[in-house]
């Protein structure tokens, strides 16, 4: 239909040239464009429709493609024969209309380039300087973008000779229009001159450039918001793998590779697979977007799924079940790249690989002597662990885990051959297998070892083995969790944990985390530990809570691979509290007592504790780049202390005179300047709770910028410094005590684009507030930080002194959610008065927003409620805060209907977004009004163990 209306519109348009020429290019160009423009609009929408109805990505860019192709030669024969005919051209007058790149392929995404070659016989001529000048405006005026480059013969092969991007784009050409011979002999030199006896010095550019090229786009093939072209596991991966397989064997078509023996039948329908599945992600990506959009972020990924026809099922959203496919794809195209991996390697086209050296990393060619030595039933060949003979598994299929248990022993990798067996053989996986003592013994052997656990069970599962051998992983596989807060799938962020802790244990992580790198070797179930934290997230994706569900699962798995009863005991509580002691330290108030007696009370003994906090720094700082923070390790090294003080026998309620006289000993001695009747006034300032909650290290600088400012006759002042290791600023606010004090300091805070972590808040005896806000850090350098620290402090200042309003100033922060959009957090209000023995505690659930803590705190306020401490936790998209509160009194707030009219403002704080984000919240909200109004306070320690699981 595209070939037939433009044959047409060339012969309506020769006709009107002969009755009335066009005079010039730009009247040309006005005939034409319109026409075009249609006819491509038209291709495209029929494009599209053929996609949903056909579901078929890859046929959808080739019919782009043709379509294309089409317009191109069209545009060609109309500039050759309308505006510069040529009856007898000379030899420089030819000119050859190649297609390069991935148009070249003739596979055309709906938003992407047409890189075109204009080819020359030997030199540019004023003829075909006009052709191709032509062509372009007529391209650009289509509002087409065109990658392009008018070349000679000799100029392309010289620059394909020291280019290899270039010599990878004239690898894959096509002629559309103009002089064949001259293609014809293009190709001809460049099989002849570049691509002969160059195999070896393409394949390690290409994988060089594979390598550089994940890097930026995210070195793992199992990040969250994967780019379907350049990420890892993407289009750009298969493209490289053909253009190696193309280059070397010489074939012109992908499935040519079978005869040339680089792929199997079977290996080429997967290839064929991955191929169109990531082609049809992409081309629904650009007709959403309208553009050439490549990557697949949380925004466009609801969509995607439902243009793909996804749909809920087994405790797993639409979406989830998208993006599963997905990374499967994705761990196909890896599973892909390993085999060309090891078939250059056959050919001396690579260095000797290590166990956890990235695949396809290069350091230049070495033409290695091929050595091969017995490792019991296996064989090392060039240093990769090989199998005897097909057998090796079918005779034995505990060798299925030995394979990667003595690839960890020997520091080997495992030859591709060897993986591929072993995915073929995963039908001898067992129920028999999985009981096999020898088997569990190996695999326990594995996820404990003190090498590098981590590559090999990343490698287990590449092959389907861990799935496969522990049933409940393989439920997990290529799972992804639909939110901002993790950056990889569930399968990925277990396996990272674990190398996480096997990195702490080997001290590579001493400065970063202190605490942890002294207790790890003093604890007596190491085995437990490395259980726990493979196990911790197994149950993600059910419809009961994944703790609970893990727990369960522990119970069943901990016998099977030899645990003790006590080792089996201590994995299932870890695994049900695996989240407890990270929204513990987060969320609450460690300065209170009853916050500590609560987690002491869960955790029970020392060992408990230990292995909990363990597991928490290894859980966060598997999350993704940077999860973890200076901050969240302050914070749980002072609930470790505080705790290990209760389970050695403390009384933290007993000992609070001696705490009170300790810290104020331990400040005079600061302070030896001062007089005594000097700090005896100070002293008295302070109520008991000051001297058991502030920080020791905040005191003196406290002191000193009180007087200071009570010397400058300032009653409102501010103070702050930056703290690099803990990755916090703390600025520190004095100012006459008022109900609205905190909303205020909030509001200024987030008008300055200040990030709020945590509160502490102290009153003085004579009416005085001293504030301190801990704020995350915005820049590296101390130097930024400060002068960042500076401009909110200002900010603070004015509006304290009513200089500015507080109110116009955070409006005009707040901008549209476009990342927290596609997300649904259900709010939750909870008023619990059992998790502290003075303050009524309030937890507000829900989805993050510019000026979310200045609105509550407002709220609070207005509410006659005094805020004691702030604590703000943020998972992603989802904000976690909570107060602690009294009433104006200084009691707890007990009436029923007190604590409605509290949730009733905070819930409609929650839900004051824009009229729009509202109305795609609203259904959720409106569930989860009846869900917050009927919640019953619950212990501080249970109640917490709730929050976390909801935070999971």
């Amino acid at each position: 239909m595209v070939r037939d209306r433009l044959d047409s519109l060339l012969v309506t348009l020769e006709a009107e040239h002969r009755k009335k020429p066009f005079g010039d290019a730009g009247a040309l160009r006005a005939r034409v464009v319109p026409e075009l423009r249609a006819l491509l609009a038209d291709g495209r929408r029929h494009a599209q429709e053929r996609l949903f109805a056909e579901g078929d990505g890859l046929a959808c860019a080739r019919r782009l493609s043709r379509q294309m192709d089409a317009v191109v030669e069209t545009i060609y024969e109309i500039v050759n024969r309308i505006l510069y005919p040529v009856e007898n051209p000379s030899t420089s007058e030819h000119l050859s209309i190649v297609a390069t790149g991935g148009y070249g392929r003739g596979a055309l995404a709906p938003g992407s380039d047409v890189d075109l070659l204009f080819l020359l016989p030997y030199k540019q001529t004023a003829w075909g300087e006009s052709m191709v000048e032509a062509m372009l405006y007529i391209l650009w005026d289509l509002r087409l973008k065109v990658g392009h480059a008018t070349r000679s013969v000799d100029e392309c092969l010289r620059e394909g000779r020291s280019d290899f991007t270039i010599r990878t784009a004239l690898l894959e050409t096509r002629h559309l229009a103009g002089d064949a011979g001259l293609y014809s002999a293009l190709k001809q030199r460049f099989d002849a001159e570049l691509v002969e006896g160059s195999a070896a010095e393409f394949v390690e550019a290409k994988l060089r450039e594979r390598d550089a090229r994940v890097r930026k786009a995210g070195a793992s093939r199992y990040l969250v918001e994967p780019n379907v072209k350049d990420g890892k596991g993407g289009l750009r991966d298969l493209n490289t793998l053909f253009w190696i397989g193309k280059y070397v064997y010489q074939v012109e078509d992908v499935k040519a590779l079978v005869g040339a023996g680089l792929f199997t039948a079977q290996e080429l329908r997967l290839f064929q697979r991955c191929e169109e599945f990531l082609w049809r992600v992409r081309c629904h990506l650009h007709f959403e977007t309208g553009r050439a959009e490549e990557r697949l972020s949380f925004d466009l990924q609801r969509i995607i799924a439902e243009r793909l026809g996804f749909s809920e099922r087994g405790g797993l959203s639409a979406v989830e079940r998208f993006m599963k496919a997905y990374f499967l794809i994705a761990k196909d195209v890896g599973d892909l790249t390993a085999i060309v991996c090891a078939a250059m390697e056959a050919r001396q086209a690579k260095r000797i690989p290590m166990l956890d050296r990235f695949i396809g990393s290069l350091g230049g060619l070495r033409g290695a002597t091929r050595r091969r030595r017995a490792i019991g039933p296996f064989v090392v060949e060039n240093n990769r662990l090989s199998v005897r003979d097909e057998e090796t598994f079918r005779s034995d299929p505990v060798n299925l885990i030995a394979l990667f248990r003595e690839a960890d022993r020997h520091d080997l990798a495992i030859h591709p051959d060897a993986s591929r067996l072993a995915t073929r053989s995963l039908k001898l996986i067992t129920p028999n297998l999985r009981r096999d003592v020898r088997a569990n013994a190996l695999f326990l052997d594995i996820l404990t070892s003190h090498n590098k656990p981590e590559s090999v069970l990343r490698r287990m599962n590449e092959t389907g083995v861990l799935g496969r051998f522990i049933p409940d992983f393989g439920r997990i596989v290529a799972m992804m969790q639909f939110n901002m807060y993790h950056h990889y799938t569930v399968d990925e962020h277990l396996i990272r944990a674990i190398g996480h802790l096997a990195a702490l244990e080997a001290g590579r992580l001493g400065d970063t985390h202190p605490l942890s790198d002294r207790i790890i070797h003093t604890i007596s179930h190491r085995r437990a530990l490395y259980i726990a934290l493979f196990l911790h997230d197994i149950a993600k994706g059910r419809e009961e809570d994944h703790s609970i569900v893990g727990a369960r699962i522990a119970r069943k798995l901990g016998p099977r691979l030899g645990l003790t009863r006590a080792e089996t005991d201590t994995v299932a509580w870890l695994v049900e509290h695996h989240l407890l002691m990270s929204t513990i330290a987060q969320s609450r108030d460690l300065s209170d007592p009853r916050t500590i007696a609560d987690f002491a009370g869960v955790v029970q003994t020392m060992e408990r504790l230990k292995l909990l906090l363990l597991l928490t720094v290894a859980d966060i700082s598997a999350v993704g780049p940077g999860v973890w923070t200076g901050w969240k390790g302050e914070l749980l090294r002072t609930l470790y202390s505080e705790t290990e003080l209760v389970l050695g026998g403390g009384d933290a309620d007993l000992a609070r005179p001696a705490r009170i006289d300790q810290a104020r000993a331990r400040l005079r001695a600061q302070l030896p300047e001062w007089s005594d009747a000097e700090f005896a006034a100070y002293a008295e300032r302070h109520y008991p709770g000051y001297w058991l909650k502030a920080d020791e290290r905040f005191r003196e600088r406290h002191a000193r910028f009180m007087r200071e400012a009570d010397a400058a006759g300032q009653s409102v002042a501010t103070g702050f410094e930056t703290d690099g290791f803990r990755g916090v600023t703390e600025i520190t606010v004095v100012s006459p005590d008022h109900p609205r004090l905190l909303a205020i300091v909030t509001g200024a805070c987030a008008a300055a684009g200040g990030n709020i972590v945590d509160a502490q808040i102290f009153t003085t005896v004579d009416g005085m507030a001293l504030d301190t806000i801990f704020l995350s850090r915005a820049f590296d350098r101390d130097e930024d930080e400060l002068r960042r620290a500076e401009k909110v402090a200002g900010s603070i200042e004015r509006a304290l002194k009513g200089e500015v309003k507080i109110a116009d100033l955070v409006d005009g922060r707040r901008q549209p959610r476009e990342r927290t959009k596609p997300f649904v957090v259900i709010p939750e209000i909870v008023l619990d008065n059992t998790a502290s023995g003075r303050f009524t505690v309030i937890e507000v659930t829900g989805l993050d927003r510019a000026g979310l803590l200045y609105d509550l705190t407002t709220a609070l306020g207005r509410l006659n409620l005094n805020i004691a401490s702030a604590h703000i936790a943020t998972f992603g998209e989802k904000v976690v805060d909570v107060f602690y509160v009294t009433d104006l009194t200084g009691g707890k707030i007990i009436r029923p209907a007190r604590q409605n009219a509290i949730r009733k403002a905070l819930q409609d704080v929650i839900q004051g977004a824009s009229a729009g984000e509202r109305k795609a919240e609203g259904k959720a909200e409106g569930k989860a009004e009846s869900k917050a109004d009927g919640k019953s306070a619950a212990p501080g320690g249970t109640n917490a163990a709730r929050g976390a699981r909801r935070s999971a």
